[in-house]
């Protein structure tokens, strides 16, 4: 029995014994008649009929409260049931669309330059780039992302020569020249993301190297400038993918605002031999049957605790960045800032490759060879900038914002002459929506290396969505 039934029928005996002894005190002077005693014992009865039926009815409400009680109890085991479901398959109600996300980016440009060493002029329109972006989302934990790029609005392959030279009827790859307009079709990337916790993650495929600040993001609307700034696409050779499998994480209460990647993927394959010898851009394969012989190792340490901070620095070493030809190993260090407080904004990056020579000296021994001093690429920027909005101000929506950037690199730092090159980009974005910008910049390029005077100005439009 109960506590609560055990007052209950304490207080029902008190009330009885009350009940008998207000008639006896009130007669007592004298004992009560046999027609008193008649009317106290049927007071009394009444009195226990009537506390007989409330005991009745508590007892009754704490059958029913206690059944309430256990039928709420299941139904939170249910849910908790159900919860832990959800986790392992997409959510009740969603389709596959719901599951689905399509969006990209492109952008036109316009570029007139001028080189008064070489004579070269540059006047003409490209549309650089366009890009479609799918994403699936499988369940909560288990997620695809991919990026198809076309650039150069135009693709062509015509066949000009082909001649069976080795005489087996069979035409090879070498045997057939093709002459081929700019146009390229690329899958930038295409990964699979699994989350092994809350904070850790396991992606696989074809993904972007992280490095640098381009690299990761580069939709036209989130960067200032029409092209790419020359550090970050000689020395960092944005947008560099290779084939990887990483782990991707946030270190939470140990370290608040602290990221990191550490990811194994294929390596560089530079030439070793012509113009393009030992340039860091000529090496990226793009993953289209690239040689694996010699894989890479990229990390990154990222910090983004404060409102509009990044700061991060990325180390890589490949153990030969010509793929069995040469044994020359490359080690890439970079560090970038990249900081917002209300309209005013920097950016400022410095990267830096060191190759071995290897046993016979890295690249031909000519002192003429484009080559020489390549054993050594560095380069850095910096861009201060100022965005504001121009609603009210003019009739125009949107945001407008100022940039002045400097850059300086050199892709043969090692040879003893003069090779740096350095280029100054003066303009302004014009955002009428946060996903769509208009572009004007001013270029001048000055420096000891021949050929390094292409100054003029360039156009541009981009967009983006998701």
């Amino acid at each position: 029995m109960s506590r609560r039934v055990r007052v209950f029928e304490w207080g029902m005996m008190a009330g009885l014994m009350a009940t008998a002894l207000v008639p006896l005190t009130a007669g007592a002077a004298g004992p009560p008649s046999t027609e008193e005693m008649w009317w106290v014992i049927q007071a009394q009865q009444k009195t226990i009929d009537e506390l007989k039926a409330k005991l009745e009815q508590s007892q009754g409400q704490l059958r029913s409260t206690s059944k309430r009680v256990q039928a709420a109890e299941e139904k939170v085991e249910a849910t908790a049931q159900a919860v832990e479901a959800a986790e392992e398959k997409p959510k009740a109600g969603t389709s596959w669309g719901d599951r689905t996300r399509i969006g990209g980016y492109g952008e036109l440009h316009y570029n007139n330059l001028d080189n008064d060493e070489t004579g070269v002029e540059t006047d003409q329109v490209d549309f650089h780039r366009f890009v479609l972006y799918l994403g699936h989302e499988f369940n909560d934990r288990i997620r695809f992302y991919s990026e198809l790029e076309f650039e150069h609005a135009f693709l062509e392959a015509t066949e000009v020569e082909a001649e069976d030279e080795n005489g087996d009827g069979v035409l090879q790859p070498d045997e057939i020249e093709v002459e081929r307009t700019p146009g390229e079709v690329e899958l930038e990337q295409a990964w699979v993301e699994l989350d092994l916790t809350d904070e850790h993650r396991l992606r696989a495929g074809i993904d972007l190297i992280p490095i640098g600040i381009l690299n990761l993001t580069h939709e036209t609307p989130t960067f200032y400038g029409v092209e790419r700034n020359p550090v970050e696409t000689f020395i960092i050779p944005t947008t560099w993918r290779e084939a990887a499998i990483g782990i991707h994480g946030e270190l939470g209460q140990f370290a608040p605002g602290w990221s990191y990647d550490l990811v194994g993927h294929s390596g560089l394959d530079t030439p070793t031999e012509g113009p393009n010898a030992f340039q860091i851009r000529s090496g990226r394969r793009n993953v289209a049957e690239a040689p694996a012989d010699d894989g890479a190792v990229t990390g990154r340490i990222r910090y983004t605790g404060l409102p509009g901070l990044e700061a991060a620095v990325s180390a890589q070493y490949q153990s030969d960045v010509t793929q069995g030809d040469l044994d020359i190993d490359g080690t890439l260090v970079e560090g970038h800032i990249d900081c917002r407080r209300g309209g005013i904004g920097l950016r400022a990056l410095a990267a830096r490759w060191d190759l071995d020579d290897g046993p016979e000296g890295l690249g031909p021994e000519s002192v003429d060879s484009p080559a020489r001093g390549r054993e050594s690429q560095w380069g850095w920027y910096i861009e201060p900038s100022y965005r504001f909005s121009i609603a009210g101000l003019t009739p125009l929506p949107g945001e407008l914002g100022f940039f002045v950037r400097y850059n300086q690199f050199d892709n043969n730092a090692g040879s003893s002459a003069d090779t740096e090159q350095e280029q100054i980009d003066v303009g302004f974005n014009y955002w009428p929506h946060p996903d769509v910008v208009f572009k004007f910049d001013v270029q001048e390029q000055f420096g000891q290396k021949p050929g390094n005077d292409d100054d003029g100005f360039n156009l541009g439009v981009g967009y983006q969505f998701y």
